[in-house]
């Protein structure tokens, strides 16, 4: 297996690092990340392709650019990968011709060959799609036996329009998924956010799926004002700063919801994954060196679950950290790199809702707020 990474602005390649001299036309598939405006661009995605002719080509907008140890806005960048043994086999769907996102996700994991699949990598849409409902849709098609991770394509921080795409120009709507194969390859994954809860723990008493309407019958977005203080004039970009967690089960499992927009006229706030009646909340907010710790350990969850060493760390983090870490945003994309070897290579994006299970090899599960990583290498 060899990898290597490209950053792609202004219509040319202005960085790449290539230590195992990968030649691009020898790359299996490329994956790549990048602001809306880039990757759904007709004439990037063909001098993507020139470089990468015969590699499948993945694609997702992002909410920022992880490209080596540095976080980047207004670039596209890529990951090529040459598999020595390791089989790819892909599918996708678009939301528009299913009635829900159950169904979608579902489909797009039939459309895979099962047999020696060992990880699916999930690129999907950030707005239409419903990403807790897509990951039952995985879970149910796989039975929870196969290593799920991906995320959910971003738009900055407008949270407007997204794009993925699969060997074409990324467009709205899509889900696309990469099933890997193979008894040589090997995978790992790690996913924590490092938040902390507030207030008294409180009750979903009015939601329909992601949109929330009433906390212990009050209304959600009356609560949230009282919360922001100054930052209510805000909204719904300083809610970031302020997500929900959601308990899952009786036990410990805890999830984070981030909130995407706010409706005034309904009193609603809309979240990106499920908010079940009669599920228990609380509130969260962020501590800075309690979030760059959370990617530490999340590195550290890849490390003890691979005996090997790793090539390649796909990192996925959410916008809402981005906003909170502000000019510090590179320091938790280092944390990873200090706990990983000087030869894992790094790349990813940050997102609106990341993909992966909450213990080693589960089901997967819709997360907000988190860096999760999925390291690959062959034997």
């Amino acid at each position: 297996m060899k990898v290597a990474s490209f950053l792609y602005e202004n219509e040319i390649f202005v960085k790449e690092i290539n230590e195992e001299q990968l030649q691009v036309k020898d790359a299996n598939l490329v994956i790549g990340f990048g602001a809306s405006a880039l990757v759904a661009d007709e004439n990037n995605f063909a001098k993507i392709r020139e470089k990468f002719p015969n590699a499948t080509l993945a694609m997702a907008s992002s909410a920022g650019e992880i490209f080596d140890k540095e976080v980047f806005d207004n670039t596209i960048s890529l990951v090529a990968i040459e598999f020595a043994d390791t089989k790819i086999t892909t599918s996708e769907v678009n939301i528009e011709d299913y009635d829900n996102s159950f169904d979608a996700g579902l489909a797009l994991v039939t459309k895979l060959p099962k047999e020696a699949l060992k990880l699916i990598f999930v690129l999907s849409d950030g707005g239409k799609v419903n990403g807790s409902e897509l990951v039952k849709g995985i879970n149910d098609a796989t039975e929870s036996k196969v290593l799920v991770t991906g995320g959910l394509a971003g738009d900055g921080a407008k949270f407007e329009k997204t794009f993925v795409g699969l060997n074409q120009v990324p467009t709205s709507g899509k889900v696309i998924a990469i099933g890997f194969y193979g008894e040589k390859l090997q995978v790992s994954h790690g996913s924590i956010g490092g938040w902390e809860s507030f207030g008294l723990e409180r009750t979903v008493t009015k939601s329909d799926r992601n949109v929330l309407y009433e906390i212990d019958h009050k209304n959600v977005l009356d609560l949230y004002k009282t919360y922001l203080g100054k930052y209510a004039e805000e909204l719904p970009g300083s809610a970031l700063l302020f997500p929900l967690s959601i308990k899952l089960n009786d036990k410990d499992d805890l999830i984070v919801r981030t909130i995407l927009s706010i409706d005034e006229q309904n009193q609603s706030m809309t979240f990106a994954g499920d908010l079940p009646l009669g599920s228990k909340v609380r509130f969260m907010k962020a501590n800075f060196d309690k979030l760059i710790d959370a990617a530490s350990d999340a590195a550290n969850n890849c490390i003890n679950m691979n005996k090997h060493s790793i090539k390649l760390a796909l990192l996925i983090s959410c916008v809402g950290r981005k906003v909170i870490l502000s000019n510090r945003i590179d320091e938790e994309v280092e944390a990873v790199s200090d706990i990983l070897s000087n030869t894992t290579l790094l790349t990813g994006f940050y997102s609106y809702g990341e993909i992966s299970p909450l213990r080693p090899f589960s089901g997967c599960e819709l997360h907000n707020q988190t860096m999760t990583i999925t390291c690959l290498n062959e034997l």
